[in-house]
């Protein structure tokens, strides 16, 4: 990949993630002076949760922008993996989050002192423009996310996604503690609890897969449709036998390295001609895959696709 392609990239990636800081330095304020005002749990909780998302966002933006300083001689595989750090650092902010909004409606469920929720125009247009904000974050964000196969900008995106869902159930909530008077139904004014509640739940889900994915990028697990991938993409022509094959991924990088069989009177140009033949291939079937090729004599009697299945 060229360098100018690269450094585009870059610039892509930091004017998107920049833009999120501010979408959420504008929800989190609106939310907090609109929450205060009115009393209402479920938005003040939209507010923390949108306030760490401005602290996730910042820490996205600082993600993407080491994330393509190149390889030194230190970090040999480039920086990559700040951008899974990033995405679990996240999940341990919209976790401490859950904690927070669950001791919060607790206590306004249990106590019989509960402040009354002021269910008014400011509330319910906090809440829409939140909804109509993370709408556009989300899309924008994993647009360049799948482009770039950016873990830290995906789980922005899952950020601002989450926010969407979180935002509907406030909205159902202060809908509720609207009707409770009209009704004569006071039990719907714990509504505006239940609704932060539901707010926890949901962050809660989806910061689990989150942990999970970024977990499984820092211990270097991969699907094993992309080992075969790799496998089969490799049994190029004069390729008799693949051995060893393995994957990582560091950011939105990949990193094969598989072992190829050749025939051992093969001169050394023609091996090496080899080799070059399945790191093109390899780079064709998997997008943005650095491959190394180790070349070994074949000993054996059957075909590269024979040995692949042998060794699965």
């Amino acid at each position: 990949m060229g360098q100018r392609i690269l450094e585009a990239m870059d610039r892509e990636k930091r004017a998107v993630a920049l833009s999120s800081v501010i979408a959420a330095i504008l929800l989190t304020v609106t939310k907090l002076i609109v929450g205060f005002s009115t009393n209402s749990l479920g938005i003040l909780s939209e507010a923390a949760h949108s306030g760490l998302d401005l602290v996730a966002a910042g820490v996205t933006l600082w993600a993407v922008r080491v994330a393509g300083i190149p390889a030194d001689r230190q970090h040999t595989y480039g920086h990559g993996k700040v951008e899974n750090l990033s995405a679990l650092f996240e999940t341990l902010l919209l976790l401490g989050t859950c904690g927070w909004i669950v001791y919060e409606a607790v206590e306004r469920l249990t106590s019989k002192a509960s402040p009354i929720v002021d269910a008014s125009v400011w509330a319910f247009g906090v809440v829409l423009l939140s909804i109509l904000v993370d709408i556009t974050r989300s899309r924008a964000l994993m647009r360049v996310a799948r482009k770039y196969d950016s873990q830290a900008l995906e789980a922005d995106a899952l950020h601002f996604s989450t926010d969407i869902w979180s935002s509907g159930v406030v909205l159902v909530g202060l809908i509720a503690v609207k009707l409770a008077e009209p009704l004569g139904l006071p039990w719907l004014y714990s509504a505006d609890a239940m609704a932060a509640l539901g707010v926890a739940a949901i962050v809660f889900v989806v910061s689990l897969r989150l942990a999970r994915r970024s977990v499984d990028d820092l211990l270097d697990a991969v699907a094993p449709e992309m080992v075969d991938t790799v496998r089969t993409a490799a049994s190029v022509q004069g390729v008799m036998g693949i051995g060893e094959a393995r994957v990582r991924r560091s950011g939105p990088d990949c990193y094969a390295d598989v072992t190829v069989f050749v025939a051992p009177n093969l001169e050394v140009s023609a091996a090496h001609e080899i080799a070059n033949a399945v790191e093109r291939a390899v780079g064709d079937a998997v997008p943005r895959v650095k491959t190394m090729v180790h070349v070994e004599p074949w000993k054996g009697e059957s075909t590269a696709s024979d040995d692949s299945e042998a060794r699965r």
